[in-house]
């Protein structure tokens, strides 16, 4: 069979690799299988009861988790298969985007994960007027539960129902809007069709050098569309998908999942990473001296045996003695993964490759599917620093200032309930991304920074603000940076210490402290930060140099209001948040 559409997937599993356990969720200590065959059944049972519950084509159903499950996905195809769609929700979000999102989309019904979604959605359901019900996941007095909609479709007397809107339903039909954490103002709905989505599915299929019966575990949240997507390749390519329980369960899932495979962000990496470090440097003697050599052998690492003979052999060395053990740590067959979401570190992207687990990059965005690009560990497709070469059948032009317009089957329908804000994105057939890239001359490309948050210094001198955050982050003492100084006659920097590693640190050097508010007020502190600074400075011309910095003493978060669920910088809000250190920096008010 041919995928066309969304639901299509759990059937060419069937067809193709009938799997005894697709989807694996654990709840409470034990890991629960569900067949392809249960999948298909379970959606099937929550199409008929959508039917029943009198859900029309185009109706809009939001689905807002806060773990990724078994739960979501047969909800997932049982909205798609009756003609509606479905709208995923961070459920991070504050209780005012709850509201905006569901009137904006005028949901009908609602189900969540647990208590916690939960007391969100209630606060705020009396002001959504389209809402008809909410189900939960979990088990909880007072919700109706998601079982109930199940039951309704137990008796299939109205399958032929499901087969005709089945049938009615077209690859170019909407099939779910995604609402994008905006920086700035009112989350934005991107309308992704069937064929969007499928698109770009079997065009990544291609970069996935994974065979049927591999292990997959996922974590970041499916309400994204970039582990979305991935969660449609793993069913086309046969990979059993197995459910993180959190971000705290992590280290032990690994271990009990074993998978092959995962996709992270650069954060996640970077705290894996420095977790490594910080027990590479408890260690002593010939042990600590070891780590520390095959550390340094991993940041020279180049793909492709690139580095030559005598390379190879020392890199041999250090994956038995060194690395194996990381490899261990992860579930011991881990053997890809794929990042997206923010610009990875050469150095983990390096450290990591020499570890034998590469990582490969790729880039894109919600309006796109999401891939654009994506390294590919085949065919000599992988280049460190790069997001890789433009997936089949989609096309990339360079703007004359620089910016990557985008054109393909995987670019979105456009804003819901908003032709402008989609006019000023797209010309003709072309999406404006927002991002300044370039290709090399071998057709990798390069994301140099983004449009919007390029600045002018008052020299009149551009500053890309990403470029020298990226460059700075790669520091382990920077967790994060906002460069800042537009309009102002230099660049200066607020800079959140990783607060981890600068406890290490302290302890090495005698340095004592109360808490964070006093370590960053710590004189030594401050004079190793600026070496750090002054070290990653010398990469950048004179005008884009940090010439001053100051330390905050919170940890930026999602909660906080410093970042957006993809973990992006919410530039104006820190800017105000910090306006006393923007003062101090520039003797003047923001």
């Amino acid at each position: 069979m041919n995928v066309t559409r969304l639901f299509d997937f759990p059937y060419y599993q069937l067809e193709h690799h009938n799997m005894p356990d697709a989807l694996v969720t654990k709840y409470g200590d034990k890991w629960v299988k569900t067949s392809t065959q249960e999948y298909i059944d379970k959606a099937n049972q929550m199409s008929r009861g959508l039917l029943r519950l009198g859900v029309q084509p185009n109706d809009k159903i939001a689905i807002i988790s806060l773990t990724n499950r078994t739960e979501w996905h047969v909800t997932d195809i049982g909205v798609l298969q009756i003609g509606a769609q479905d709208v995923p929700i961070y459920p991070t979000i504050s209780e005012n985007d709850y509201e905006y999102i569901l009137n904006h989309s005028e949901a009908k019904y609602c189900f969540v994960s647990c208590t916690e979604v939960l007391d969100k959605i209630n606060a705020i359901k009396a002001n959504v007027p389209s809402l008809k019900e909410v189900y939960s996941f979990d088990e909880i007095a007072g919700c109706k539960n998601w079982t109930e909609v199940l039951a309704l479709g137990k008796d299939e007397s109205n399958q032929e129902e499901l087969i005709a809107r089945k049938d009615a339903v077209k690859p170019s039909d909407l099939a779910t809007i995604i609402y994008t954490s905006g920086t700035t103002g009112r989350p934005k709905g991107v309308m992704l069709s069937h064929n969007n989505i499928v698109s770009n599915v079997l065009a990544s299929h291609k970069r996935v050098p994974l065979q049927p019966g591999s292990s997959a575990l996922s974590f970041l949240p499916i309400c994204h569309i970039f582990e979305r997507m991935v969660t449609y390749l793993y069913q086309y390519s046969g990979i059993r998908i197995s459910f993180a329980e959190s971000i705290e369960k992590i280290s032990d899932n690994l271990k009990e999942v074993k998978p092959n495979t995962m996709t992270v962000v650069p954060r996640l990496l970077e705290k894996v990473y420095d977790k490594i470090y910080a027990k590479g440097a408890d260690l002593s003697g010939i042990k600590k001296k070891l780590f520390f050599w095959a550390i340094e052998l991993g940041l020279k690492f180049e793909p492709y045996n690139a580095n030559g003979a005598w390379y190879n052999f020392k890199l041999g060395i250090a994956r038995k003695l060194i690395f194996s053990k990381w490899q261990e740590g992860l579930g011991g067959n881990l053997e890809l993964m794929v990042s997206g979401s923010a610009a990875l570190q050469p150095r983990l992207s390096r450290v990591f490759g020499a570890a034998g687990i590469p990582v490969m990059e790729g880039y894109g965005l919600s309006e796109t599917s999401p891939v654009i690009t994506v390294n590919d560990r085949n065919n000599r497709g992988w280049k460190i620093g790069t997001v890789g070469k433009v997936i089949d059948g989609v096309e990339v032009k360079i703007a004359e200032d620089g910016e990557i317009l985008c054109k393909g089957p995987n670019v979105m329908q456009g804003y819901y309930k908003d032709a402008e804000k989609t006019a000023e994105v797209m010309t003709g057939e072309y999406f404006h991304t927002g991002d300044i890239g370039e290709f090399d001359s071998e057709g990798f490309l390069r994301i140099t920074d983004r449009k919007k948050e390029m600045f002018k210094t008052s020299g009149g001198k551009y500053v890309a603000p990403q470029l020298i955050e990226n460059e700075m982050k790669q520091s382990r003492f920077i967790e994060q940076i906002m460069v800042i100084g537009e309009g102002e006659k230099m660049p200066a920097a607020f800079v959140q210490p990783n607060f981890e590693f600068a406890k290490e640190w302290a302890k090495r050097h005698h340095i004592e402290y109360r808490n964070d508010a006093d370590l960053v007020k710590n004189e030594k502190f401050i004079e190793r930060i600026q070496e750090e600074i002054d070290t990653y400075n010398a990469r950048f011309g004179k005008w884009e140099r940090i010439k001053k910095f100051e330390l905050t003493p919170d940890v930026w978060t999602i909660d906080g209001g410093h970042l957006t669920p993809t973990m992006k910088l919410k530039r104006k809000p820190i800017k105000e948040k910090y306006r006393d250190l923007y003062s101090k920096i520039y003797g003047h008010e923001l």
